[in-house]
């Protein structure tokens, strides 16, 4: 399908031949850059997050960061508390508002010209800030994502997420050569301080809201491949599902708030990539029940057909069995790629009814993983 196979195959054609030479050498003098991170119950990890980021390479005094806690109740605060000082702040929200509500509580507080946002459960390459701003001093850019890479600890756990991921980050690169990103990674990007602070509302996806108000501004998003955040494996399929309706909606509810970037007078390709990457991804599920329906009318007289609707159904069996196995180690790869996939389009089916229905989800609760190090494959 376009979505699919077409679209990607399109931005990569259109990428190669859109390679910049873009300067990459260091500023004379690093601009202040505060690091932003919202923490929900993560008492069992807080420390090694704390450690990872200290180790963020970046000169002495010119890196603050902002550590908020969303009404944690499991110890986290006290935790952070004796991290304290003048490089590291702790914000504590006194009720529970979400993490995008939660971050603006920052907003008062940054002082730099450059703002980082990562997740707690991902960690940083320790070169990735200085890669991160490099890209924003180059003119026209407004955002630098960075790059996720999932960090498996055996061969067996978490194909589906991990072969997922590998293919989001192929084609945010090719978009980015192009005409610029069409989403920022939510485990680490930075932005221009003026970007930052405008208004998000709590229920949006702060990095896509980000991404959109930068166009709107006459400026674009990178991908920035030397600056790198490492991942595990969700565990929990369900749990991944769960994450994806909420996003989803988020997202959904995003752009609909800024639909002027879907305006192709005014936005030229970049509104004609947000409907390919976002719109009609969303829409895929849809577009599959109609051509699996049609498909499975044609059966009866069509042989051909037949096949297609055979191969539908080999492939949710295929799919239904890795979901079952979701818990376990060591899943093959031809039942949990087939999982995660039907996962993400069941996911993206019901966003659309709880957005198309008003619902907006501006409280979360963040996805547990493993504790890993930046740097591990």
């Amino acid at each position: 399908s376009y979505t699919c196979v077409g679209y990607p195959f399109l931005m990569r054609l259109l990428g190669r031949a859109s390679r910049g030479t873009d300067s990459e050498s260091d500023p004379q003098d690093w601009p202040q850059v505060d690091l932003v991170v919202t923490l929900r119950n993560e008492a069992g990890q807080v420390r090694d997050l704390i450690r990872n980021l200290l180790e963020i390479d970046y000169p002495a005094g010119r890196l603050r960061l902002l550590l908020i806690s969303d009404a944690s109740e499991d110890g986290t605060d006290a935790i952070v508390g004796r991290y304290e000082g003048p490089g590291l702040t702790l914000i504590r929200v006194p009720h529970r508002s979400g993490k995008t509500a939660a971050e603006s509580w920052a907003t008062p507080l940054k002082r730099g010209s450059v703002v980082v946002y990562a997740d707690a459960s991902s960690r940083v390459a320790p070169r990735s800030v200085k890669a991160l701003v490099r890209a924003l001093l180059r003119p026209g850019v407004g955002c630098a994502s960075g790059v996720d890479r999932i960090v498996r600890a055996d061969a067996g756990s978490g194909p589906g997420e991990d072969a997922y991921v590998s293919r989001e980050m192929s084609l945010r690169e090719s978009e980015s050569r192009f005409r610029g990103l069409t989403g920022a990674s939510g485990c680490l990007y930075a932005v221009r301080s003026e970007l930052s602070s405008l208004p998000v509302e709590p229920w949006a996806d702060r990095d896509f809201a980000m991404v959109l108000d930068a166009a709107q501004r006459g400026y674009k998003a990178v991908s920035v491949q030397e600056a790198t955040c490492y991942l595990p494996p969700v565990r929990s399929l369900p749990t991944e599902y769960r994450r994806k309706v909420r996003t989803m909606v988020g997202g959904m509810h995003t752009l609909w708030s800024r639909r002027q970037v879907l305006n192709p007078v005014r936005y030229g390709a970049f509104a004609w990539m947000l409907l390919s990457h976002k719109v009609c991804r969303w829409a895929l599920p849809w577009g599959a029940l109609f051509a699996g329906g049609a498909m499975l009318a044609l059966s009866f007289t069509q042989p051909v057909a037949g096949v297609f609707v055979a191969a539908g159904a080999v492939l949710v069996a295929l799919a239904a069995v890795g979901w079952s196995k979701a818990e376990e180690d060591g899943v093959p790869k031809v039942f949990s790629v087939p999982a995660y996939v039907l996962a993400g389009n069941m996911a993206a089916a019901h966003a659309f009814v709880r957005a198309v229905r008003g619902q907006k989800d501006a409280l979360w609760e963040p996805t547990r993983r493993e504790v890993v190090k930046a740097g591990s494959q």
